[in-house]
């Protein structure tokens, strides 16, 4: 069976990028786009599950999320889409009470105006304060009173347990504030992000997430903000219960730099990567880039990277983990195999390339 790939926002097409109204799974076993792609997806405190209730969660938080609009194309016109534009829809949710909204980058991608509802019916324009492709992140700013911004709490996605209660706000198909609830079904998955990167620490749940809940938030039963939903995965372009979340921690970092400055740097080594033969640890060079800091450094493809800087490598996403941790110009000790011999080479990582 055809296993279709969708991005979680409203208007565009349910099957690979529906900006707008919809949620896209991807993942890609390399740090740099590439055609080849495998899936390879994963928890609040477990406190959590001694929450309140979904209602409680509702009247808590759906203050907080709110409905965006986008026209894209030309021929934008104040108050609509002019000739040649259209819209498409997402969701988002307040972070701050300077009027930053969170959102997902598809969302908001090629967007010539941006329009914001407010969950008591009021609407604002906003404008877009940067954007991260690489972990689909974007900040847009809201032109509306203090009193319309309610910022919500960012949890611990790193305390997230299999199993626990979850719950999704946001306007599927431009039916807003609606809330869909379920539970974590797996940690630690991997998305795949628009510019091709992979995106690793996903969550999984099986709350119900379609086009237009991309861009809201999924939230533990304490109010928290634990994941950005983003991506679902479908045979039929609709809800499957295989949904996809930016998980809070990833939002924490990502968002704290758009806001002050409106883009973000990721560490960049510049090789295909691909799992080993079943049973071998560590990550596969399947290429590499020319001109990539691997490339200077001498790496090739075959070589099979077990360590960085003395810490064991167990996989492809072990190695993607580690790489995201450094910051472009740190520099770090590989250890590989390549024809059965052991070697170390020092790597200088570079700015990933958008």
């Amino acid at each position: 069976m055809r296993r279709t790939v969708v991005k979680a926002a409203a208007g565009a097409s349910a099957v690979v990028l529906a900006a707008g109204a919809g949620a896209a799974t991807y993942a890609a076993l390399e740090d740099s786009p590439s055609s080849g792609a495998a899936i390879a997806v994963a928890g609040s405190p477990a406190a959590a599950t001694s929450g309140g209730t979904v209602s409680d969660v509702y009247d808590g938080s759906n203050d907080s999320v709110v409905e965006i609009t986008v026209t894209l194309g030309s021929g934008a016109q104040q108050g609509g889409p002019g000739a040649g534009a259209s819209q498409a829809q997402g969701s988002g949710f307040v972070y701050d009470a300077n009027g930053h909204v969170v959102t997902n980058a598809h969302v908001v991608e090629n967007a010539t105006s941006i329009q914001v509802r407010f969950a008591n019916g009021k609407t604002y324009d906003a404008t877009v304060v940067g954007t991260d492709p690489s972990t689909d992140l974007a900040v847009i700013d809201v032109d509306a009173p203090s009193s319309a911004f309610h910022p919500v709490t960012l949890g611990d996605s790193s305390a997230l347990e299999v199993g626990q209660e979850v719950v999704a706000i946001g306007s599927p198909f431009g039916l807003e504030n609606t809330v869909t609830s379920g539970i974590v079904s797996a940690l630690d998955r991997s998305m795949q992000a628009p510019n091709g990167y992979t995106i690793n620490g996903a969550i999984q749940t099986d709350a119900a997430i379609n086009h237009g809940n991309s861009g809201g938030p999924l939230l533990d039963l304490h109010d928290r903000v634990i994941g950005v939903n983003s991506q679902i995965e479908s045979d039929s372009g609709g809800s499957d219960g295989v949904g996809f979340a930016v998980p809070s921690n990833t939002v924490k970092s990502i968002v704290s730099q758009l806001v002050v400055g409106g883009t973000v740097q990721h560490a960049y080594l510049g090789v295909g990567l691909t799992q080993p033969q079943s049973g071998t640890a560590g990550a596969r060079v399947s290429e590499v880039r020319s001109g990539a800091p691997a490339a200077a450094a001498g790496l090739e493809a075959g070589d099979v990277i077990t360590s960085v800087d003395g810490s064991s490598v167990a996989s492809v996403q072990a190695l993607q983990s580690a790489i995201d941790t450094r910051k472009p110009g740190d520099s770090v000790k590989l250890g590989y195999v390549r024809d059965g011999a052991t070697h170390t080479v020092t790597v200088e990582l570079g700015t990933r390339p958008s």
